[in-house]
Protein backbone atom coordinates (compact mmCIF):
# COMPACT_ATOMS: atom_id res chain seq x y z
CA UNK A 1 0.00 0.00 0.00
CA UNK A 2 1.14 3.34 -0.89
CA UNK A 3 2.63 5.39 1.83
CA UNK A 4 0.44 8.25 3.08
CA UNK A 5 1.49 11.96 3.97
CA UNK A 6 -0.51 14.83 5.33
CA UNK A 7 -0.98 18.06 3.90
CA UNK A 8 -2.88 21.55 5.57
CA UNK A 9 -6.00 21.06 2.97
CA UNK A 10 -7.26 19.22 -0.18
CA UNK A 11 -10.17 21.12 -1.08
CA UNK A 12 -11.50 21.48 -4.84
CA UNK A 13 -8.50 18.74 -5.35
CA UNK A 14 -9.83 16.39 -8.49
CA UNK A 15 -8.10 13.94 -10.43
CA UNK A 16 -5.50 14.64 -12.88
CA UNK A 17 -5.17 17.77 -10.72
CA UNK A 18 -1.57 18.55 -8.82
CA UNK A 19 -1.33 18.55 -5.35
CA UNK A 20 2.33 20.26 -3.24
CA UNK A 21 3.91 18.01 -0.36
CA UNK A 22 6.29 20.59 1.43
CA UNK A 23 6.66 21.65 5.01
CA UNK A 24 8.15 18.79 7.34
CA UNK A 25 6.53 16.46 5.46
CA UNK A 26 7.61 16.81 2.34
CA UNK A 27 11.16 17.14 3.33
CA UNK A 28 10.38 13.62 4.85
CA UNK A 29 9.32 12.59 1.80
CA UNK A 30 12.03 13.43 -0.24
CA UNK A 31 15.27 13.78 2.22
CA UNK A 32 14.53 10.60 4.45
CA UNK A 33 12.29 8.42 2.61
CA UNK A 34 13.85 9.07 -0.75
CA UNK A 35 10.31 9.46 -2.81
CA UNK A 36 11.39 9.71 -6.19
CA UNK A 37 9.64 10.31 -9.49
CA UNK A 38 6.72 8.04 -10.42
CA UNK A 39 6.44 6.68 -7.02
CA UNK A 40 2.72 5.47 -5.99
CA UNK A 41 1.52 7.85 -2.73
CA UNK A 42 -1.53 9.12 -0.77
CA UNK A 43 -2.05 12.82 0.42
CA UNK A 44 -4.17 13.41 3.25
CA UNK A 45 -5.69 16.26 4.93
CA UNK A 46 -6.73 14.74 8.01
CA UNK A 47 -10.06 15.15 8.26
CA UNK A 48 -11.35 12.03 5.90
CA UNK A 49 -10.10 13.22 2.31
CA UNK A 50 -7.23 10.85 0.57
CA UNK A 51 -5.56 11.43 -2.72
CA UNK A 52 -3.45 8.71 -4.46
CA UNK A 53 -1.04 9.31 -7.36
CA UNK A 54 2.14 9.20 -8.84
CA UNK A 55 5.07 11.64 -7.65
CA UNK A 56 5.53 13.76 -11.05
CA UNK A 57 8.50 16.05 -9.80
CA UNK A 58 10.77 16.12 -6.72
CA UNK A 59 12.59 19.39 -5.61
CA UNK A 60 15.03 19.24 -2.72
CA UNK A 61 12.61 18.98 -0.12
CA UNK A 62 9.13 18.52 -1.75
CA UNK A 63 7.46 17.32 -4.51
CA UNK A 64 4.14 17.33 -6.54
CA UNK A 65 1.78 14.88 -6.89
CA UNK A 66 -0.45 14.16 -9.60
CA UNK A 67 -4.09 12.93 -8.61
CA UNK A 68 -5.28 9.42 -9.54
CA UNK A 69 -7.97 8.93 -7.20
CA UNK A 70 -10.03 11.23 -4.96
CA UNK A 71 -11.74 9.38 -1.70
CA UNK A 72 -13.62 11.06 1.24
CA UNK A 73 -13.96 8.75 4.53
CA UNK A 74 -17.29 10.41 6.39
CA UNK A 75 -17.50 10.92 9.77
CA UNK A 76 -18.76 7.81 11.23
CA UNK A 77 -21.71 7.47 13.80
CA UNK A 78 -21.49 7.01 16.90
CA UNK A 79 -18.38 8.76 16.97
CA UNK A 80 -15.63 7.40 19.48
CA UNK A 81 -13.64 9.10 22.26
CA UNK A 82 -10.79 7.92 24.93
CA UNK A 83 -10.67 9.71 27.85
CA UNK A 84 -7.15 8.78 29.03
CA UNK A 85 -6.34 9.72 32.34
CA UNK A 86 -2.33 11.60 32.35
CA UNK A 87 -0.23 8.56 33.76
CA UNK A 88 3.66 7.85 34.31
CA UNK A 89 5.39 6.21 32.41
CA UNK A 90 4.75 7.07 29.13
CA UNK A 91 1.53 4.45 29.67
CA UNK A 92 -1.08 7.31 28.65
CA UNK A 93 1.23 7.72 25.46
CA UNK A 94 0.96 4.12 24.92
CA UNK A 95 -2.47 4.19 25.15
CA UNK A 96 -2.94 7.32 22.46
CA UNK A 97 -0.56 5.53 19.84
CA UNK A 98 -2.32 2.28 19.95
CA UNK A 99 -6.10 3.81 20.36
CA UNK A 100 -5.14 6.02 17.08
CA UNK A 101 -4.38 2.63 15.41
CA UNK A 102 -7.78 1.12 16.40
CA UNK A 103 -9.88 4.32 15.24
CA UNK A 104 -10.58 6.64 17.97
CA UNK A 105 -12.01 9.98 16.73
CA UNK A 106 -11.33 11.78 19.58
CA UNK A 107 -8.68 11.83 22.90
CA UNK A 108 -9.22 13.95 25.69
CA UNK A 109 -6.34 14.12 28.47
CA UNK A 110 -7.69 13.84 31.79
CA UNK A 111 -6.32 15.20 35.59
CA UNK A 112 -7.68 12.36 37.20
CA UNK A 113 -7.38 12.17 41.13
CA UNK A 114 -4.75 9.33 41.32
CA UNK A 115 -2.95 10.30 38.35
CA UNK A 116 0.91 10.41 39.30
CA UNK A 117 2.03 12.47 36.12
CA UNK A 118 0.27 16.44 36.22
CA UNK A 119 0.40 18.72 33.67
CA UNK A 120 0.66 22.14 34.89
CA UNK A 121 1.78 25.66 33.57
CA UNK A 122 3.82 25.16 30.08
CA UNK A 123 3.34 21.16 30.47
CA UNK A 124 -0.41 21.76 29.20
CA UNK A 125 0.19 23.01 25.75
CA UNK A 126 3.50 20.68 25.86
CA UNK A 127 1.65 17.52 26.86
CA UNK A 128 -1.00 18.52 24.02
CA UNK A 129 1.21 18.86 21.29
CA UNK A 130 3.16 15.47 22.29
CA UNK A 131 -0.06 13.45 22.16
CA UNK A 132 -1.39 15.15 19.24
CA UNK A 133 2.08 14.36 17.31
CA UNK A 134 1.85 10.83 18.57
CA UNK A 135 -1.71 10.66 17.18
CA UNK A 136 -0.80 11.96 13.68
CA UNK A 137 2.19 9.23 12.78
CA UNK A 138 -0.15 6.87 14.23
CA UNK A 139 -2.75 7.99 11.92
CA UNK A 140 -0.33 7.73 9.15
CA UNK A 141 1.50 4.59 9.65
CA UNK A 142 -1.94 2.76 10.20
CA UNK A 143 -3.19 5.06 6.87
CA UNK A 144 -6.17 6.79 8.28
CA UNK A 145 -8.11 8.96 6.45
CA UNK A 146 -8.85 11.19 9.65
CA UNK A 147 -6.27 12.15 12.49
CA UNK A 148 -8.17 12.10 15.97
CA UNK A 149 -8.32 15.40 17.51
CA UNK A 150 -6.42 16.26 20.51
CA UNK A 151 -8.69 18.04 22.87
CA UNK A 152 -7.60 20.17 26.21
CA UNK A 153 -7.24 18.32 29.48
CA UNK A 154 -10.12 18.07 31.70
CA UNK A 155 -10.41 17.61 35.22
CA UNK A 156 -13.00 15.29 36.81
CA UNK A 157 -15.54 18.48 37.43
CA UNK A 158 -14.99 19.40 33.64
CA UNK A 159 -15.65 16.16 32.47
CA UNK A 160 -18.49 15.41 34.30
CA UNK A 161 -20.58 19.01 33.16
CA UNK A 162 -19.77 18.04 29.44
CA UNK A 163 -16.12 19.27 28.65
CA UNK A 164 -14.24 17.04 26.36
CA UNK A 165 -17.06 16.29 24.26
CA UNK A 166 -18.11 15.69 20.34
CA UNK A 167 -20.06 18.54 21.54
CA UNK A 168 -17.20 20.69 23.03
CA UNK A 169 -14.89 20.22 19.69
CA UNK A 170 -17.43 20.44 16.88
CA UNK A 171 -19.22 23.65 18.49
CA UNK A 172 -22.90 21.67 18.21
CA UNK A 173 -24.94 19.53 20.39
CA UNK A 174 -24.59 15.96 20.84
CA UNK A 175 -25.71 13.42 22.30
CA UNK A 176 -22.79 11.25 24.55
CA UNK A 177 -23.02 8.17 26.51
CA UNK A 178 -20.06 8.67 28.76
CA UNK A 179 -18.77 4.86 29.63
CA UNK A 180 -16.25 4.37 32.82
CA UNK A 181 -13.73 1.55 32.28
CA UNK A 182 -14.19 -0.23 35.60
CA UNK A 183 -12.53 -3.81 36.66
CA UNK A 184 -15.71 -3.85 40.15
CA UNK A 185 -18.38 -3.63 36.96
CA UNK A 186 -20.94 -6.17 36.49
CA UNK A 187 -21.87 -5.71 33.40
CA UNK A 188 -19.29 -6.25 30.29
CA UNK A 189 -18.65 -4.23 27.80
CA UNK A 190 -19.24 -7.02 24.83
CA UNK A 191 -22.92 -7.22 26.64
CA UNK A 192 -23.57 -3.93 27.09
CA UNK A 193 -26.66 -2.42 25.54
CA UNK A 194 -25.61 -0.03 22.80
CA UNK A 195 -26.93 3.52 22.83
CA UNK A 196 -28.96 3.71 19.51
CA UNK A 197 -29.36 7.70 19.34
CA UNK A 198 -25.73 8.43 21.10
CA UNK A 199 -23.37 10.55 18.51
CA UNK A 200 -20.90 9.90 21.20
CA UNK A 201 -19.33 7.14 23.12
CA UNK A 202 -16.82 8.39 25.58
CA UNK A 203 -14.95 5.52 27.19
CA UNK A 204 -12.80 6.99 30.39
CA UNK A 205 -9.72 4.97 31.55
CA UNK A 206 -7.88 6.24 35.13
CA UNK A 207 -4.66 5.90 36.01
CA UNK A 208 -2.98 3.38 37.48
CA UNK A 209 -4.29 3.05 40.58
CA UNK A 210 -8.11 3.02 39.14
CA UNK A 211 -10.93 5.81 39.26
CA UNK A 212 -11.22 7.23 42.68
CA UNK A 213 -14.21 6.31 44.25
CA UNK A 214 -15.44 10.32 44.88
CA UNK A 215 -15.13 10.39 41.05
CA UNK A 216 -16.95 7.56 39.76
CA UNK A 217 -19.93 8.81 42.15
CA UNK A 218 -19.75 11.95 40.27
CA UNK A 219 -19.45 10.78 37.01
CA UNK A 220 -22.33 8.64 37.14
CA UNK A 221 -24.39 11.43 38.80
CA UNK A 222 -23.58 13.05 35.91
CA UNK A 223 -24.99 9.72 33.18
CA UNK A 224 -22.07 7.86 33.22
CA UNK A 225 -22.22 3.91 33.04
CA UNK A 226 -19.78 1.51 34.65
CA UNK A 227 -18.50 -1.71 32.40
CA UNK A 228 -15.77 -3.68 32.68
CA UNK A 229 -13.85 -5.69 29.83
CA UNK A 230 -13.21 -9.56 31.32
CA UNK A 231 -11.81 -10.87 34.89
CA UNK A 232 -8.36 -9.40 34.40
CA UNK A 233 -7.24 -6.26 35.16
CA UNK A 234 -5.42 -4.27 32.51
CA UNK A 235 -2.94 -1.22 32.64
CA UNK A 236 -4.22 2.18 31.86
CA UNK A 237 -1.82 1.86 28.33
CA UNK A 238 -4.12 -1.75 27.13
CA UNK A 239 -7.18 -0.69 28.72
CA UNK A 240 -8.64 1.73 26.21
CA UNK A 241 -7.08 0.19 23.32
CA UNK A 242 -9.12 -2.75 24.09
CA UNK A 243 -12.21 -1.69 24.57
CA UNK A 244 -12.43 0.14 21.87
CA UNK A 245 -11.39 -2.90 19.54
CA UNK A 246 -14.65 -4.39 21.18
CA UNK A 247 -16.60 -1.29 20.33
CA UNK A 248 -15.48 -1.22 16.49
CA UNK A 249 -16.47 -5.03 16.70
CA UNK A 250 -19.66 -4.45 17.96
CA UNK A 251 -20.62 -1.28 15.60
CA UNK A 252 -20.11 -3.54 12.65
CA UNK A 253 -16.68 -1.76 11.78
CA UNK A 254 -14.62 -4.19 12.23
Amino acid sequence: MASLYLVDALDGVAVGGQVSLDGAEGRHAVTVSRVRVGEQLRLSDGRGTVVAGSVASVGKDSLVLTVATVEVDAALRPSLTLVQALAKGGRDEMAVQAATEIGVDRIVPWAAARSVSRWDGPKVDKGRARWAAIAQEAAKQAIRARVPQVLAPVTTAQLAGGAGTAAAALGQEARRTLVLLEPTATVRLATWDLPTDADEIALVVGPEGGIDPSELERLEAAGAVRVRLGDTVLRTSTAGPAALAVLQARLGRW
